[in-house]
């Protein structure tokens, strides 16, 4: 299924508490973006696999670094976003944690995803699937549900406080 929500869990999880380290509006996207290829196999009717090249993990590196610098590269439209959603820390990151948020997000996409279906090959150019059936589909959903309600909560906890900081700043 295309633009399981299930992925937002871990992104959220994940990427909002390490925000100083990796850029996590890029690591929460790329956690996100392998899914348009089941979606472009759907729409379009491609006599294509569901979850083609891109959910391998050799795609998903390349893709996600791809992602990540363009994220980079769209970074100054995007900056007051971001700030106003307090996902980026008050210093600017380098270009390296927008790749390294980019290609994560992709691998822990393919991660998620290929216990659960039988058409992901995630060691491309291998055809094996070993993760497959690893872990049942109720477990990976109850461990990204989990993660997303840490993730919301964490994020929660983010702006409470910058709430209380702007409260008690002294007014001039």
């Amino acid at each position: 299924m295309p633009f399981t929500p299930f992925h937002l869990g871990p992104a959220l999880c994940l990427g909002v508490p390490f925000r100083s380290y990796v850029h996590a509006p890029t690591f929460i996207l790329a956690n996100v973006v392998l899914d348009f290829e089941p979606l472009l196999v759907l729409t379009l009717g491609l006599n294509y696999p569901l979850h083609g090249y891109l959910h391998t993990f050799l795609a998903a590196i390349v893709l996600g670094f791809a992602f990540g610098l363009g994220m980079f590269l769209i970074e100054g439209r995007m900056h007051p976003l971001y700030e106003t959603l307090q996902l980026e820390p008050e210093t600017p990151l380098k270009r390296s944690r927008f790749t390294i948020a980019g290609v994560a997000g992709t691998l822990l996409h393919v991660l998620f995803d290929s216990p659960l279906y039988s058409d992901i090959k995630p060691f491309y150019p291998l055809t094996l699937n070993p993760l497959y059936g690893s872990v049942s589909s109720s477990d990976i959903f109850l461990i990204t549900f989990v993660m997303g309600i840490f993730g919301i909560a964490f994020y929660i906890l983010i702006l409470l406080l910058k709430v209380r900081k702007t409260q008690t700043l002294p007014q001039n």
